[in-house]
């Protein structure tokens, strides 16, 4: 690989016109720490972005540490860098060789705006500034559309749950979906959906929400009907045994009690759907369980215990779904400090390899084996390869 003395004329060209956004790309080996690095200048520093396949990690350099940290990692992790300044585009290719080229594009209007300052407000998905309803009913929003100054928390997490879902919508660019919202309550994330999908992306949808409780599923067909929501409906029905009238493109569980969220994930499977969004609750079945005479010192603790339990139940569910060739990513939906039920599930189909496949299965199997978990999402689909589905 090129040495970083050998790249300094170059990262010299690169950084002189104090460049707005850098990108590292094209990771050098297989088992480099970080698939891509963004670089983004606020004020007289840069962000740092490096992006892991599930995580990404900031930190703030000034220009001059900015420069050498690029030629630290450009040629031993990275082959490309493009930079993007007030006068155009700079990019700078590495060979496998570690020969290096140098290119420069004039201002093109695609490039990347430049961001001056931490406080420059956001762009969210959900925007500020539109007279949304169901964001009005909640007290999100005022009747002119903008946040409630002591709802901005509950702005920026609809918001999180939104980007979570959309980064699998974009990369499968489906033309219409078919939604189901498993134990759907009050349904506030359902309508978000439902207007970000249909008034914001275009993309029709059928969506159904189902709940056990009857005033709560009138209550919600009378808003989508106020609302104008015309292919959203909502019906009374336990997820166990539920019977979807379309083929399913989506499932979403927000908070289903403990093995409600394992019967939504299994019927998601069985439906064979896209994406699968889910956010688990109230993880009690394997706490119940739990007894290891090796990790004694994980059950002595209730708080411990608890919190073990709940984390092992869902791991376990991501590898289950990877077994039924999802890829999975376990993601902070809200920050802790709200809740600790803070874990969003998200699964898109993938043509995973078999081998990849009974690993995940392998090594849940493995931690149910040593803590005599009995989970109810590894029972529904042991048999379901018994029937051979």
């Amino acid at each position: 690989m090129a040495a970083t003395e050998t790249l300094s004329p170059y990262l010299q060209r690169v950084f002189a016109p104090r460049p707005h956004k850098i990108v590292l790309s094209k990771p050098a080996r297989k088992d480099a720490p970080y698939r891509k690095i963004d670089l983004e200048r606020k004020g007289e520093a840069y962000l740092v972005s490096q992006y892991t396949e599930k995580q990404v990690f900031h930190k703030a350099l000034p220009p001059e540490e900015a420069e050498a940290f690029c030629g630290e990692v450009l040629g031993a992790d990275f082959l490309q860098l493009n930079a993007w300044d007030a006068g155009g585009e700079s990019m700078l290719l590495l060979s496998k060789k570690g020969k290096a080229s140098f290119k420069r594009k004039s201002l093109s209007s695609r490039a990347p705006a430049p961001q001056e300052s931490h406080n420059r407000q956001k762009q969210y998905l959900i925007p500020e500034g539109q007279a949304i309803p169901p964001l009005i009913d909640m007290g999100v929003f005022t009747a002119e559309g903008r946040v409630v100054r002591s709802m901005y928390d509950k702005f920026r997490q609809i918001n999180r749950f939104v980007e979570m879902v959309d980064d699998a919508v974009e990369e499968l660019k489906p033309k219409h979906l078919n939604i189901i919202d498993f134990g759907c309550g009050k349904s506030y994330l359902t309508f978000i959906l439902y207007y970000y999908f249909t008034e914001i992306k275009k993309v029709p949808v059928q969506m159904v929400g189902l709940d056990l409780k009857a005033d709560v599923i009138e209550k919600c067909n009378a808003a989508a009907r106020r609302y104008g929501y015309g292919s959203l409906r909502f019906e009374l029905g336990d997820i166990n045994g539920y019977e979807a009238p379309f083929p399913v493109d989506m499932v979403v569980s927000l908070h289903a009690c403990d093995t409600a969220t394992d019967y939504a994930l299994y019927n998601a499977v069985q439906w064979g759907a896209r994406m699968i969004f889910s956010v688990p609750c109230c993880q009690h079945e394997l706490n119940a369980q739990l007894e290891t005479d090796r990790f004694a010192i994980l059950s002595r603790y209730g708080i411990i215990r608890e919190r073990f339990s709940a984390l092992a139940t869902d791991a376990i569910r991501g590898n289950l779904l990877e077994w039924q060739g999802y890829k999975v990513q376990l993601l902070e939906f809200v920050d802790f400090a709200h809740t600790p039920k803070n874990i969003l599930i998200r699964a898109v189909r993938r043509n995973i390899p078999a081998p990849v496949r009974q690993k995940a299965l392998a090594e849940a199997d493995a931690l149910a084996a040593e803590f005599h978990f009995a989970p109810t999402l590894r029972r529904l689909l042991a048999g379901q390869e018994e029937r051979g589905q």
